[in-house]
């Protein structure tokens, strides 16, 4: 299984397991995942969410062949990774990372849903949207400034600049950096400490911690909207082509 998934005391293990290609994204991969978040929400077995990857990737992002089999055609509604990303930001349940090595793209929007991250000396946080002819996604238009500023967001999210995870941490989307051997078991440490607090009052408090969200839905289908203008784009449509003939040549 690409997404196995483990539930025991509350917490539920989510773990993208693709080490060949590096974590790389597949519309299954986002359909599983998306189903876990959504039947979370409403089993109160399930008190929080543990994302985590393989050794050195927490996901390089999309499956670009994958991913244009799917939305290659700009028409990006019923796309898995969109069902992903809704889900994301619908989630009533606590979520925690633990990203060791590549945050690529989806890899590093996603953590801006998260409420801890534990991130791994050797992580790499990169959002090449606009070097794709792209725009960001998730949200994180929105969320990244308020978090981190127009400026540190610009360059990440504009510039593509990469951010190691003493960046990431000063920025304020990693919570606690921890050794390639710790780290697992300190964002689990976490995750056990929020599942065995009283549940109600922790999605309550949760929820005021994030304030209204149809502003966040609002701009996330916005750039839902424009992601797949992008795409119809020759811009993107070279880019992606130059994507996959180099991943062909040295596949």
């Amino acid at each position: 299984m690409m997404i196995e998934i483990h539930r025991e005391a509350g917490v539920e293990t989510l773990r993208l397991n693709r080490p060949a290609k590096k974590n790389a994204l597949t519309g299954e991969m986002y359909t599983a995942l998306a189903e876990a978040l959504e039947q979370g929400n409403s089993d109160p077995e399930v008190r929080v969410h543990l994302i985590c990857g393989v050794p050195g990737a927490f996901t390089s992002g999309n499956d670009i062949a994958d991913f244009l089999a799917f939305a290659g055609d700009g028409n990006m509604a019923d796309a898995p990774v969109v069902r992903f990303l809704r889900a994301l930001a619908a989630c009533d349940t606590p979520i925690v990372a633990a990203v060791d090595g590549l945050a690529i793209g989806v890899g590093t929007t996603m953590l801006f849903h998260c409420d801890m991250v534990f991130a791994s000396p050797r992580a790499l946080f990169k959002t090449p949207f606009i070097d794709l002819g792209l725009v960001p996604e998730a949200g994180a238009s929105l969320l990244a400034p308020a978090r981190m500023g127009h400026a540190r967001a610009f360059e990440l999210l504009c510039l593509g600049e990469s951010f190691d995870p003493v960046m990431a941490k000063t920025a304020g989307f990693v919570n606690h950096i921890a050794p390639e051997e710790d780290l697992e078991a300190r964002a689990l440490a976490c995750a056990r400490t929020i599942a065995a607090k009283p549940a109600e009052a922790m999605r309550m408090s949760r929820s005021l911690l994030i304030g209204d969200r149809a502003v966040l839905r609002e701009r996330m289908e916005e750039e839902i909207r424009l992601f797949a203008e992008c795409l119809r784009s020759d811009t993107a449509r070279s880019a992606f082509a130059a994507f996959l003939d180099k991943a062909g040549k040295t596949g």
